[in-house]
């Protein structure tokens, strides 16, 4: 065996390691769910349940109503919250990438100064906000709202900051050509830039999904109506309340989890070209 052969193996293995660290909470999680209520926090730990059990997942998904709080449903808060990450998803980057093209290719009045202050929100947490933000947001009536948990996180600065990078680099040949076929800058923007932003737009889209999939402090704070209930909303919620449950919580975790990586699996290719971006000047 060669010395490049030999490092390739032993660099798939440290991989094959890695990955199934990486793995095990998730593996174990979804197994856990198939356990009855004693075995998953037993003593002598057993990974695998001595009778497995499909009821939890079916409890789950069927009848939730019976047992998670003021009779929410799981599938309904699933759905809930996948409807309310997409449509996220689909306006953030719209918003934010035209707000990148503007601050890439266009010439204005304290353009600079603009461009510093926006960049300094930044440096702020997300958290030392939440009390403002709720205060506008319940002297607006938008609290038990569809719009309280999709207009607030809209603008995202560091999409901005990416794609804007991204955009810096298209040749300029392009825009210019567009110009002089009379082109605008609207439809520039739509028929050149939109097309050729799909690598960064998967980075900050599926950050964006992310973030509103597991989204719970803010959702807490501005939703009280039950049909509204957002994913991890639900499952603390439920904890709080039957905290010895964990085969529930556990199976509920756990098909929470699917979206998320499906999307992942769908969308590596451009998730890995993504990657390669971050380090554009």
């Amino acid at each position: 065996m060669n010395e490049s052969r030999k490092a390739r193996y032993i660099a798939n293995l440290i991989g094959i390691f890695v990955a199934l660290i990486a793995l095990f909470p998730l593996i174990w999680m979804t197994i856990s769910g198939f356990k009855k209520r004693e075995e998953v926090l037993s003593f002598p730990f057993r990974f695998f349940p001595k009778e497995w059990n499909f009821q939890n997942y079916v409890d789950i998904i069927m009848n939730s109503t019976s047992f998670f709080p003021d009779g929410a449903s799981f599938m309904t808060s699933m759905f809930v919250t996948f409807g309310v990450a997409v449509f996220c998803v689909i306006f953030s980057l719209l918003l934010n990438s035209m707000a990148a093209y503007v601050f890439a290719r266009l010439e204005f009045p304290f353009k600079k100064f603009l461009w510093l202050y926006y960049m300094l929100t930044m440096f702020i947490p997300g958290i030392a906000i939440y009390i403002t933000g709720f205060m506008i947001v319940d002297m607006l009536n938008m609290t038990n709202t569809f719009w309280v948990l999709t207009l607030p996180g809209l603008a995202y600065v560091w999409s901005v900051f990416f794609v804007r990078q991204f955009y810096l680099n298209i040749p300029m040949a392009l825009e210019e050509a567009a110009l002089l076929d009379g082109a605008t800058r609207f439809r520039i923007y739509w028929s050149i830039f939109l097309p050729l932003s799909v690598p960064p737009f998967v980075i900050m889209g599926m950050n964006v999904f992310l973030g509103y999939w597991s989204a719970f402090l803010w959702p807490v704070m501005t939703i009280s109506d039950p049909s509204l209930y957002q994913i991890n909303q639900l499952l603390m919620f439920f904890k709080a309340q039957r905290n010895t449950e964990w085969q529930y919580i556990m199976a509920g975790a756990s098909i929470a989890s699917v979206p998320p990586i499906v999307l992942m699996l769908m969308f590596q290719k451009y998730i890995i070209q993504g990657i390669k971006l971050s380090g554009i000047k």
